[in-house]
């Protein structure tokens, strides 16, 4: 077993569990149902950026009970690593989405240059009206705009690294069923 390994399975018995599975779920079904409340009759495109997104997207769009088209973009700044540098697209969105509305599905709102950066790019594209829709929200201020909200936030969650539930330490752990903190970061 490499020492890496060691290190990722560490990570894990160490780490702090914010939010159990049942509590991650929990939040994921209200925001299925608000979403449903407040976009069923927009005809919306929604896209899921990957990877982070993918649980988060995939289990959410279970809970939307209207008529949508779905695909995905992959934007990032982190490439497995623990702090973000220069947005770098890896697959840029197929679906049209001309004069449309659209729902970007993110694992996490931190400070927010990724998403941000992904609006913008959708309303530049002829988006009609963009809407986020995030797992968690984390709580501290260094947004990338004071006004930086997500429309739809499941879950508020301590300035701290964390992963599980499509987020990642170091590329592993997106499995994790649950909202865990490493500890010490």
């Amino acid at each position: 077993m490499s020492a890496d390994l060691e290190h990722i399975r560490q990570v894990m018995r160490e780490a702090d569990c914010l939010y159990t599975e049942a509590e991650v779920e929990a939040a994921i079904a209200r925001l299925g149902a608000q979403i449903t409340a407040e976009m069923a009759e927009t005809n919306p495109v929604v896209f899921c950026v990957m990877n982070g997104g993918l649980i988060f997207a995939g289990k959410l769009l279970t809970h939307l009970k209207f008529p949508l088209e779905s695909s995905y973009l992959h934007a990032t700044r982190y490439r497995n690593q623990t702090s973000g540098g220069d947005l770098f697209w890896k697959a840029k969105p197929e679906v049209s989405f001309m004069d449309r509305h659209v729902l970007i599905i993110d694992d996490i709102l931190d400070e927010g240059h990724t998403l941000s950066a992904i609006v913008d790019f959708c309303k530049h594209a002829g988006a009609r009206q963009v809407h986020t829709a995030v797992l968690i929200d984390k709580d501290h201020d260094r947004k990338a705009s004071a006004d930086l909200k997500a429309d739809y936030a499941g879950l508020p969650c301590v300035d701290r690294y964390v992963f599980g539930y499509g987020m990642d330490y170091k590329g592993y752990w997106r499995n994790a069923a649950g909202i865990y903190a490493v500890k010490g970061l």
